[in-house]
């Protein structure tokens, strides 16, 4: 090991202008030099590609690409929610499901899928000793030796409880229900579709060392490097720059050959209350949630003895970044990787698509636009893609949300207070439109107007008056 002001490696990419390139490139190398990795490498993905990645390295010469292979930790539990989402898809089970209805004997039977899945079925954190990260997964060859005497510290459903074992008994999950070893669906179903050559169970040529910085002197020390066995579904990958790349455009966008976006946008819905006293991180179904800068990223961090990795998505800024490093502690790679959004983001916004006119004029919906009033409070509502609506205040605070349209003529909520709330037209004996029904909520075209009949508990016959 020498000098750790080797140069960075960049891609180059024409995509990116040169002083963000060179922005990123100081960012990390103020990383690797404060966090004294052995070796760091970073990647930014937008628009459905990786557009730039660098390295550093206290090696002298060329440092790590874009494809050499690092331990990724817990970044594989957002593989196995994919799996397990992939076969809520498929019907062959529910969310809501006891663990018992399609695992039966363990010890944790009672919690839901759900509650694995987003880290609230009360379960440990951790394996009992030996510690499970830095010994053979075949100290542990059944579940129960997983699990402990005592799986459960908390009751079920009540807060959110980190816990590797949970994701073990997920992966578990997968291989009753699919039939096949949770690596081969996970090659099959996730890996292949996606173009990921480069993710693996064991590591693949080039890969780097798991390496411990000494804390109070520049010293290194090798990490053990070991099988997991059945704890592989909460944190044994092996992955590169490029591969989590890719993944982490399927985490913004979807792809239909693994998992469809509605479905990854529920992946990316907060499942939980956060922490007491951390109100700027969640945790959706094997996804991770934070708020940087004022941007919501979505993904997952990951350590192993000698690697740390983040993965951060901004959807709304349509921008991507992962860090892998070799070094056990002192890197700060979540907020490194957070970092490295927040510059392309910032220093290179996102152009909005172009507007365009809808395709078609449905007169009846266009009928519906413009204001309507809850009470005396005005909303407006007007019209998007698909036959779509949206309601937003017009005037001070309020509770805007987007509608889907569904087959029966009514919509349903997108987001917001109104999330998975019924939208429907109610209209007079004549066909005529009378108010609209948000869940019991009675918007009318004029506050408390003439359709009395309509306003729960009725409208004072005298109407409005002065003083």
């Amino acid at each position: 090991m020498t000098s750790p002001h080797a140069p960075a490696s960049p891609v180059p990419s024409a995509d990116l202008l040169p002083s963000t390139e060179r922005a990123l490139l100081h960012r990390i190398a103020v990383a690797q030099a404060e966090g004294r990795a052995p070796s760091l490498v970073a990647a930014v993905a937008r628009e459905g590609r990786m557009i730039w990645s660098g390295s550093r390295t206290s090696v002298d010469g060329h440092g790590p690409d874009a494809d050499v292979q690092y331990r990724i930790g817990s970044i594989t539990k957002t593989f196995t929610a994919v799996l397990v989402l992939r076969l809520r898809d498929e019907g062959l089970l529910d969310l809501g499901d006891p663990l018992e209805k399609h695992l039966p004997g363990t010890t944790a039977g009672g919690a839901t899928i759900a509650q694995l899945l987003s880290h609230t079925a009360g379960l440990a954190a951790e394996a009992p000793a030996p510690w499970w990260e830095r010994t053979p997964g075949d100290l542990r060859p059944e579940l129960s030796d997983v699990l402990g005497d005592q799986p459960q510290p908390h009751p079920p459903g009540r807060l959110h409880h980190y816990s590797n074992p949970g994701y073990t008994l997920l992966g578990s999950l997968v291989e009753a229900v699919r039939g096949v070893p949770w690596e081969e669906a996970l090659r099959t179903e996730i890996l292949e579709p996606l173009g990921m050559d480069r993710t693996t169970t064991q590591p693949v040529h080039p890969h780097a060392g798991g390496w411990a910085v000494h804390p109070w002197a520049d010293v290194l020390l090798p990490e053990p490097s070991e099988d997991l066995g059945l704890m592989a579904p909460a944190g044994q990958l092996w992955s590169t720059a490029a591969d989590l790349s890719r993944f982490a455009v399927f985490l913004a966008a979807g792809d239909e050959r693994v998992l469809s976006a509605e479905s990854v946008a529920e992946m990316r819905t907060p499942a939980v209350a956060p922490e007491t006293g951390d109100w700027d991180a969640g945790y959706g179904l094997g996804m991770a949630l934070t708020r940087s800068h004022g941007r919501e990223l979505a993904g997952h961090t990951g350590s192993l003895p000698g690697f740390v990795a983040t993965l951060w998505v901004s959807v709304a800024d349509d921008v991507a970044a992962v860090v892998l490093a070799n070094v056990t502690s002192g890197l700060m790679v979540g907020a490194l990787a957070a970092d490295l959004v927040r510059i392309v983001a910032e220093a290179e916004p996102r152009f909005p698509e172009p507007w365009r006119p809808l395709p078609e004029v449905d007169e009846e919906l266009l009928a519906l636009t413009g204001p309507w009033y809850w009470g005396t409070q005005a909303v407006g509502l007007r019209l998007t893609a698909d036959r779509g609506v949206a309601l937003t205040p017009l005037r001070g605070a309020g509770r805007a949300a987007r509608f889907k349209a569904v087959p029966d003529g009514t919509w349903v909520g997108l987001d917001g207070y109104y999330r998975g709330e019924a939208l429907r037209v109610v209209r007079r004996a004549d066909g005529s439109v009378s108010h609209l029904d948000l869940g019991s909520f009675v918007f009318t075209r004029e506050p408390y107007g003439p359709e009395a009949a309509a306003v729960p508990g009725g409208v004072d016959p005298e109407g409005w008056r002065g003083v």
